[in-house]
């Protein structure tokens, strides 16, 4: 039979039992650690109407490289996305698409306009297009610029997962 009490010394740390135990165990609240997760598996629904799709596009290229982020897959199913990137112009007669695809999304879920189209109507100052698509969801991060660069839209996804991060997260 082996006697451990013998042999204790290779067992423990050179430091002492605190640090040997500070090595292998992490320490957090659950909700923290669902924030974290939820941080990092962003996927988005790229709601994509007009020429700042083209800027979205970039976003999966070696310079930008948007799955350092955690978020390259884009789902094109409302249901499997909890993101929804509005990019581009909305006009009236699209509005009710856009509400139906936020309303068949999952919770929880964002919503990031992407563009000045999307954020403000843009230079479309006239009768057809959505002033804004806050007019129709509810909008978490906008995203400027006419088409914005792939650097703001990093910083605005870097910024809704800081959000994210600090939400306060059920445990249902």
């Amino acid at each position: 039979m082996y006697d451990m009490s013998t042999d204790r010394s290779k067992f423990e740390s050179k430091y002492g039992d605190d640090k040997l135990l500070a090595e292998s165990v992490v320490l957090t609240r659950v909700d923290k650690a669902i924030g974290w997760a939820r941080k990092y598996s962003l996927f988005p629904y790229p709601f994509a109407t007009a020429c700042c799709a083209m800027e979205y596009m970039s976003l999966s290229m070696s310079p930008y490289d948007i799955d350092r982020f955690g978020a390259l897959l884009p789902r094109f199913s409302p249901r499997q996305a909890d993101l929804l990137m509005v990019i581009g112009t909305v006009n009236h007669k699209l509005a009710p698409v856009l509400k139906r695809v936020y309303d068949q999304m999952g919770e929880p879920k964002w919503v990031m306009a992407f563009g000045a189209c999307a954020s403000s109507g843009g230079f479309y100052d006239n009768y057809a297009t959505v002033q804004g698509i806050d007019r129709i969801v509810p909008v978490d991060i906008y995203v400027p610029g006419c088409p914005p660069r792939p650097e703001a839209v990093l910083d605005g996804l870097m910024e809704l997962q800081g959000r994210i991060a600090h939400q306060k997260h059920p445990l249902l």
